[in-house]
């Protein structure tokens, strides 16, 4: 996935990315690349669009299903309202905060002392 990324940074460039320009990449941020991933990644998205490439990836996640389905969502309707509840009797629970000194505010020392 590293190497793809690296492939569609260099992409952004506007000219075609070569071994080098991904090399470089990937050692910016500490990855010892390998030559023989790197052409796989070239030869393999060679001419094509990486706005093409990623839209059609895209379409391809959004037919995937992720978890959860129903059992996740009407189970968590009720774990919602119980949690309602609680923060509906916390409100009532406000008591004023008073201030009593001036030692409260800077905790017992300054800034600069």
């Amino acid at each position: 996935m590293r190497y793809v990324a690296a492939y569609m940074l260099s992409a952004l460039t506007g000219k075609e990315p070569q071994s080098a320009d991904i090399e470089r990449i990937l050692s910016s941020v500490g990855i010892e690349a390998d030559n023989d991933k790197i052409q796989k990644v070239i030869k393999e998205l060679k001419g094509k669009n990486v706005d093409e490439l990623v839209a059609s990836g895209r379409g391809k996640l959004a037919s995937m299903p992720v978890g959860g389905g129903v059992a996740g969502a009407a189970g968590a309707a009720p774990a919602a309202a119980a949690a309602a509840e609680p923060a509906a009797e916390k409100k009532e629970e406000k008591k004023p905060v008073k201030e009593d000194s001036e030692s409260d505010d800077d905790m017992g020392f300054g800034l600069f002392d």
